[in-house]
């Protein structure tokens, strides 16, 4: 069995905890029994610290995964893409059907499968990662790509998207990736920790790594296990 980072794991259970606290919100919000704006404010912050927080994870285990598999990485990375953007995919079709108007065709899982195929040809690199990622996450500040008016474009940031529940663009985010990727080369090199960190094996750190090695399969099911709870708590209300 590969070895596994513990500090990765714990940092991945931690950014789908917070997920799962941010949706548990968002659900509260729909049936209405809170009525702040969890998109601005603290818990604007909050979302876009999740997702920046998991967005760096991925990029530092496609880093250690590159270092760990040196001879046969592509088809690694390929496999994963494949699976993670599948996944986005079932997605789409599940909340087209259940809410054709905001659903998700471009979302977190969508983002991660293409990052993983864009990152093949950069995943060697250090440096010039962190640049060019600190540079995706500046552009839409400095220059408005909304403006462009090529909506089949929104996708990769550049056009005016259409609503969704979740909606990831390449640019911004694939600059946190990339910022990861750089991390993971600098933090990991040769499949080794350059700062030894010792697993203090406590009960919090042990569940947060079991919720970071089973991320994927927590993000599909929370809302299955979420959105019902809430809606029956809605219709007992009245």
């Amino acid at each position: 069995m590969a070895q596994r980072f513990w500090e990765l794991d714990s940092l991945r259970g931690i950014a789908i905890l917070m997920m799962v606290i941010f949706h548990f919100l968002w659900d509260l919000r729909y049936f209405n029994f809170i009525t702040f704006d969890i998109y601005a404010g603290f818990w604007g912050l909050f979302q876009l610290a999740t997702a920046g927080l998991f967005l760096l994870l991925v990029g530092t285990v496609l880093a250690v995964n590159y270092n760990r598999y040196l001879d046969n990485f592509v088809m690694n990375f390929v496999r994963r893409a494949t699976v993670i953007f599948s996944g986005g995919l079932l997605l789409t079709v599940v909340t087209f059907i259940i809410m054709p108007e905001i659903f998700i065709y471009f979302g977190i899982l969508h983002l991660i499968g293409v990052s993983i195929m864009l990152s093949i040809p950069l995943v060697k690199r250090m440096k010039f990662n962190f640049v060019l990622g600190l540079g995706l996450i500046i552009l839409p500040m400095v220059i408005n790509l909304k403006a462009s008016g090529i909506p089949f474009l929104a996708w990769f940031g550049i056009g005016t998207p259409t609503a969704a529940l979740d909606f990831f663009p390449v640019i911004p985010w694939f600059g946190a990736v990339l910022i990861g990727i750089a991390l993971g080369n600098f933090f990991y090199k040769g499949n080794k920790q350059r700062i030894e960190l010792k697993n203090p094996e406590s009960m919090v750190t042990n569940f947060l790594q079991f919720l970071g090695r089973k991320s994927l399969l927590i993000y599909f099911l929370h809302q299955i296990i979420l959105f019902p709870l809430v809606f029956a708590a809605a219709t007992l209300i009245g």
